[in-house]
């Protein structure tokens, strides 16, 4: 009895450090496959090619981000040779059709947008979600813009006299999303070298 008790537990306790063992490799590969997935995401608005620091490691808390109605905000730097080339900011949108809309904004460090990226919504399937660059090109209306292109009064969607287009159907999404990245670009202007003024990590 005592010798199966003792067999039993020896296994049980094999048995649970294999489950553990194998769980901590599983997360060590799923946050591994998050973060190149992340990197990928911040790659597309700035290209590998145009800087040589690690945009992941290298990253600012903006935590003047009541500007862009949130508390903080993760700011990721791209540098060559030391100077400042872009940066990727990632602010939060509150007032979305659905619930919250989290973006990626790249702005050069004259801050002209290289580009916009949604990485999560609950946007409505076949409205709202065509702010995905997976369901449309829309997103990318904001390439090459910046707070002279187009002036204060263009910042808006065009049922609102201003120079973006509305998605069909659907207006209160792009709305809120063209309302944050002008807010961003603001908020870049105002604390760009406070954002670059911090050594890198």
């Amino acid at each position: 009895m005592i010798q199966t008790a003792v067999i039993l537990t020896i296994f049980a306790a094999l048995g649970g450090g294999l489950v553990a063992f194998s769980f901590q490799m599983t997360q060590k590969k799923i946050k591994a496959n998050e973060r190149a997935a992340f990197l990928s995401s911040l790659n597309a608005l700035i290209p590998p090619e145009q800087y040589d620091n690690n945009l992941l490691t290298d990253i600012h808390e903006g935590k003047n981000g009541i500007l862009l109605g949130i508390n903080a905000l993760m700011i990721y730097r791209a540098r060559k040779d030391g100077q400042p080339v872009a940066a990727v900011l990632a602010p939060i949108i509150v007032n979305g059709y659905n619930g919250d809309i989290h973006l990626l904004v790249g702005i050069d460090y004259e801050g002209v947008l290289l580009g916009v990226r949604v990485i999560f919504h609950k946007e409505t399937p076949g409205l709202g979600d065509g702010i995905d660059l997976r369901r449309s090109d829309w997103i990318l209306t904001f390439n090459g813009r910046s707070l002279i292109n187009p002036n204060e009064a263009g910042w808006k969607v065009k049922r609102d006299g201003g120079a973006f287009d509305q998605l069909t159907g659907a207006t209160i999404t792009p709305r809120a999303i063209v309302k944050a990245v002008h807010k961003t670009l603001l908020f870049f202007q105002q604390y760009r070298d406070e954002i670059f003024a911090e050594n890198s990590k």
